[in-house]
């Protein structure tokens, strides 16, 4: 499946899909996130706390799982509730770390998919019809219907079309920079035979995000002395999160980096903790980013053999409504992650990141993320146009960026 994403950069951002579901179809547009399993949509249930109007929730007909269903208790939620009585619908209550939250029901409808030879499927997937949304912190919730999860789990979307037998438990995205938005696949199709890095993901202890090996941070190529941090891959997320140590390693590098350049502090400036400015305001982050160095995160060994993940200041900074510029690596212990640590869109951007569920790593590759890559189809390119169309085996399609979307991380998922 591969969805195409499109849309705008702020200081807060999300990417999104369109997908339809049910019968006759529905389209609803979803937050993708490789950081939670659930994919809940806001549900005319009646609906609570719904940022879309009633015309554009989802309309359950009767279809609850009951909690007796091998992936209500494939959930493994912190919230959920014991299943005293097999014939009980399956409820689940969802809570992330800026204390937004979702709660409804498991309930299994069609998604149509539409493949490459023209031929349609119409597999019953389960997900979460969402019936109290809450978001009391400082950051309104992003206006879609709600959340697609693409975690490790049982219940997300890419692990039910693999059991099923649609596609290969691969997922595909890619995020454009400037807002151009990118694409979003699952299955293998787009995977390059050749160029990607690879890591393994970490399997001890068991985790359901996509958490790697230990690495170490570099700072223009040089050692900043952290080792042996792991990292989750979480497009759920807007920003990457260092934990403490690290943070304030990097933070300290970049501000001795700084000295007797152009550029100040700017602490007027609210809309992230660390800003600076210049006498004249920047426009893109092109304007800035000669004054800084790339960050990298080496994973799996020495200088020679390591996997080297980089992120170039455009991929850590961002361009505030004032003209400045922001630090857009933040503190996770300061926002309750304790000791993890995220990479997020902002380093996701340029590069298409590969989620190998089959063979249990990650990998990356640059690219040019406003267009698909060539792999052997004559119908190939730009992604300009508004419907989104299968490439072989799998789903494929356009992804939208937006902006003022809280952080979500899933509370005892970490």
């Amino acid at each position: 499946m591969c969805r195409k994403v499109r849309g705008c950069f702020a200081t807060w951002m999300y990417y999104y899909v369109l997908l339809n579901i049910g019968n006759p179809p529905k389209l609803f547009d979803l937050d993708i996130d490789t950081g939670s399993d659930l994919t809940w949509v806001q549900c005319d249930a009646p609906c609570n706390g719904c940022t879309k109007p009633r015309d554009s929730q989802y309309k359950p007909n009767h279809n609850t799982l009951p909690c007796s269903h091998l992936l209500c208790s494939g959930l493994d939620l912190p919230q959920s509730k014991p299943c005293d009585d097999p014939d009980d619908q399956c409820d689940y209550e969802i809570g992330y770390s800026d204390h937004a939250s979702s709660v409804g029901a498991l309930v299994s409808d069609e998604f149509p998919l539409r493949l490459e030879n023209g031929s349609t499927m119409h597999p019953h997937l389960t997900f979460g019809c969402g019936y109290d949304q809450q978001s009391p912190g400082p950051h309104p919730p992003p206006p879609t219907a709600g959340i697609l999860g693409l975690g490790r789990g049982k219940v997300s979307i890419s692990s039910q079309l693999s059991s099923l037998g649609v596609t290969k438990n691969v997922i595909v995205h890619c995020l454009s920079r400037d807002g151009k938005g990118g694409f979003l696949s699952i299955g293998d199709e787009l995977v390059p035979s050749s160029g990607v890095t690879w890591t393994s993901l970490a399997l001890k202890p068991p985790s359901k995000n996509y958490k790697t090996g230990p690495a170490e941070i570099l700072f223009d190529d040089k050692a900043t002395g952290v080792k042996g941090v792991s990292f989750v891959f979480d497009s759920g997320s807007s920003y990457t999160y260092f934990n403490a140590e690290a943070y304030q390693a990097v933070l300290e590098l970049v501000r001795k980096d700084l000295k007797g350049k152009a550029l100040k502090d700017s602490k007027e400036d609210k809309s992230l903790p660390v800003c600076w400015k210049d006498k004249r305001a920047f426009k893109s982050v092109h304007d800035v980013k000669k004054y800084f160095k790339t960050i990298s995160l080496r994973f799996g060994g020495s200088q020679k053999n390591g996997q080297v993940f980089q992120i170039p200041p455009e991929s850590y900074l961002i361009i505030t409504e004032k003209g400045n510029v922001c630090l857009g690596i933040l503190n996770g212990t300061e926002i309750g992650l304790e000791d993890y640590n995220i990479i997020g869109d902002i380093s996701f951007q340029g590069i298409m990141v590969i989620y190998d569920n089959e063979r249990q790593r990650i990998g990356w590759i640059p690219s040019e993320c406003d267009k698909l890559p060539n792999v052997g189809q004559d119908n190939g390119g730009d992604l300009s146009e508004e419907e989104a169309y299968p490439r072989g085996f799998g789903l494929i399609g356009e992804l939208f960026t937006g902006t003022d979307a809280s952080k979500y991380k899933k509370d005892g998922e970490l």
